[in-house]
């Protein structure tokens, strides 16, 4: 009988013993406690740039809207049909949730944690370049959509948020830029090489890109804000001064992170994207040497433009190049062309900048030529020619630097859309059916407008009405 307690006793000891361990298999090994905020970091840029870059019809359709693009078949978006793929919910939620979340996450742990192994000027700089790509994204929102959520953005305790107006939300960018300026330091480090995608960790780059942000914000605004000028005046000097200093995003050669022109046009097999008939028909009237470049001729050896909303045969059409196609081809989020662009119409406005309008359009011009294989001697003939130089190209300043900069945001279709309702160039005629006049914004999602109906009935008032012919506030013209 003794044993036999003995023996009990040790089992239910050991029983115990079990029940107190199990609560280990339900742990999981696999996921970290806390996403570190690199890798918050890192996500977030890999998904904006996914977005900006990809050509995939239910996400990305702005390479339609500036026509540089047509399509073979389903011509719903070309006719500007956002709504059957539900366009507008999709590039909202890939902003906020997709972005702007780890983007906050990642700067809510940096200013948590205290200086120690990390220095305090180094978690600065951190907090700062997470800030400025928050900058980045707003922007990207409010020029898309007008008012949007803000100040009560991505609050999981908060599920009505409120519309904030787009040009307070604007000047508030401005305020962070400048804060981030003031911020960034070359005594600390910034995000390891591994983690910052864009400058490899270089801070001094990162510097540049805050100037040329806010140049790119101070001229959006320039037809509406006072303060624009000054805003650009105080930039320009630090912005870009080199294709070097581009913030490039480079795309690798292997599954998952390629360019994903490459997953939808080759890895999916598709034959369904082809050169929209203006963009190549203006560069071929101009012997433009970006041309190869861009794309590839159809099956007969000759640059054939589709035509815009209507269907147009593969072998038939000009269709986008191997480049283009590259599974390893760097995605621009801001770069010298547009930098030089920006100086060009600084200077045109009548703007405190160095150097003429003529001088930066050109040095625009050219560095684009460069950036896509072309040579010098090739830039300095297609600027030779009267319908490309300056003084000669037909119409005022806004057409001059509105036709290049469009051919020159080739494969960057959002600031493509953003610079053509700007600047009002070039003239583009309407696709073949057209479901809208030219789409100033996209709509409101259909998840705003059931799921937090009092705010967006607010906004959807305050912004004229929830039309895609709405114009934003920056866009007077």
């Amino acid at each position: 009988m003794k044993n036999y307690l003995i023996i009990t006793a040790i089992t239910l000891m050991t029983m115990i013993s079990c029940t107190k361990d199990i609560s280990r298999f339900n742990e999981e090994k696999k996921l970290p406690a806390v996403v570190p905020a690199e890798t918050l970091f890192s996500n977030g840029l890999v998904n904006l740039t996914t977005a900006l870059a990809t050509p995939n019809v239910n996400l990305n359709v702005f390479r339609f809207t500036v026509q540089h693009w047509a399509a073979t078949t389903y011509q719903d978006e070309p006719n500007y049909d956002f709504f059957t793929r539900n366009i507008p919910q999709a590039w909202w939620t890939r902003m906020y949730r997709d972005v702007l979340s780890d983007l906050k996450e990642s700067k809510k742990i940096i200013t948590a944690t205290e200086p120690g192994v990390v220095s305090e000027a180094t978690l600065k700089n951190q907090a700062a370049i997470v800030d400025l790509m928050e900058v980045y994204v707003y922007s990207i929102l409010v020029n898309t959509f007008g008012d949007v959520p803000y100040s009560e953005s991505n609050d999981f305790n908060n599920l009505f948020p409120a519309y904030d107006d787009a040009k307070e939300i604007y000047d508030d960018l401005f305020v962070r830029i400048d804060n981030s300026i003031a911020s960034l330091s070359t005594e600390g480090e910034g995000f390891s090489a591994k983690a910052d995608l864009i400058y490899k960790g270089d801070v001094s780059s990162w510097i540049k890109f805050a100037n040329t942000l806010k140049m790119r914000l101070a001229m959006t605004v320039a037809d509406v804000d006072d303060t624009a000028k000054q805003k650009f005046e105080e930039a320009e000097e630090n912005g870009f001064t080199s294709s070097a200093d581009n913030a490039a995003f480079q795309f690798l050669s292997a599954s998952p992170n390629t360019n994903p022109i490459w997953v939808d046009l080759v890895q999916s097999g598709r034959a369904d994207m082809v050169a929209g008939k203006p963009l190549l028909d203006k560069m071929v009237e101009l012997n433009d040497p970006r041309l190869e470049a861009f794309f590839d001729p159809n099956n007969d050896g000759k640059y054939v433009g589709g035509i815009i909303g209507e269907n147009n045969a593969y072998a038939t059409v000009a269709r986008p190049s191997e480049l283009i196609k590259d599974p390893a081809l760097p995605h621009l989020l801001l770069d010298y062309v547009e930098a030089e662009f920006l100086r060009a119409e600084a200077a045109a406005r009548g703007w405190d900048v160095a150097g003429t309008a003529a001088e930066h359009y050109a040095n625009a011009i050219r560095a684009s030529i460069i950036y896509w294989g072309g040579t010098e001697a090739e830039a300095t003939a297609y600027l030779a020619q009267p319908s490309v130089a300056y003084a000669s190209a037909p119409g005022e300043w806004k057409a001059k630097i509105g036709l290049q900069k469009w051919i020159a945001l080739h494969n960057r279709p959002y600031i493509g859309w953003v610079e053509l309702r700007r600047l009002d160039f070039p003239l583009l005629s309407p696709p073949a059916e057209p479901e809208s006049g030219f789409p100033n914004r996209l709509t409101y999602p259909i998840n705003e407008q059931t799921l937090n109906p009092d705010s967006y009935a607010s906004a959807s008032s305050a912004i004229g009405g929830d039309e895609v012919e709405t114009k934003l506030f920056w866009d007077i013209y």
